[in-house]
């Protein structure tokens, strides 16, 4: 069979995680590397807050070549479409033909990311779209997969579920208001082990810090807690 080259959006969390082992195991894709959003300033992984190191020992233990789009401390959607649309060009050349996302809900960001795709003619393929949740933890958990939290969202979740290990205990103890993958945002997740890595990530648990954003408009302000692994 004549399979379609792709790339996968890598966080580095659970989710894609998840949709890069159901993309390995259809066959339908040539995985050729990993793409993540990483922040210059703070050589992290945007949002998820976790080190590049890591990161790298992800991408080193899957043996996919790993891109990373780098973006400023403070980044405009103007910038990053632009760094994002030149990150596609260059796949598109490489006869890369389709994205691979975990995305399971958000209808909206879904239609954001394929009218992006679609300015380069590339495609994109969304392996967990609107699973049910609790059934994708469960999932992950029995295929092997180990995470940690490493970023909570404290609108939802107090600061003491940072740096929990992602297992059914957690499921059980997650307010029933947050979404079991945290798809809204609740949580992220940093994935040291499982069936698709060479061997598991060595890593200890560094600080815990919270950090808060606002908008300059003063229409929204949220607080953080990170996990920093080391």
């Amino acid at each position: 069979m004549n399979r379609e080259r792709a790339i996968m959006n890598w966080s580095g969390g659970k989710d894609s995680a998840l949709a890069l082992f159901s993309a390995l195991q259809s066959g339908r894709w040539n995985v050729t590397s990993l793409l993540t959003s990483v922040n210059e300033l703070h050589q992290r992984v945007s949002m998820h807050g976790v080190r590049i190191e890591l990161l790298q020992e992800q991408a080193d233990r899957l043996q996919l070549p790993l891109e990373m789009l780098r973006l400023p401390g403070d980044v405009s959607m103007e910038l990053y479409d632009a760094r994002m649309a030149e990150m596609l060009r260059k796949f598109q050349e490489q006869d890369v033909t389709t994205a691979l996302f975990g995305d399971i809900f958000l209808e909206d960001l879904r239609q954001y990311r394929e009218t992006q795709l679609a300015s380069v003619n590339m495609k994109a393929s969304f392996l967990l779209w609107q699973r049910n949740t609790t059934e994708l933890i469960h999932e992950f958990v029995d295929l092997g997969f180990r995470a940690v939290l490493v970023c909570v969202n404290e609108k939802h979740l107090p600061a003491d579920f940072v740096g929990r290990e992602l297992d059914l205990d957690l499921l059980k103890d997650l307010p029933k208001t947050v979404d079991p993958c945290g798809e809204n945002g609740e949580y992220h997740s940093f994935v040291y082990d499982g069936p698709i890595f060479s061997s598991p990530i060595p890593f200890v648990k560094g600080e815990v810090v919270r950090k808060a954003y606002s908008s300059s408009a003063g229409q929204w302000d949220n607080g953080f807690w990170y996990q920093d692994l080391l």
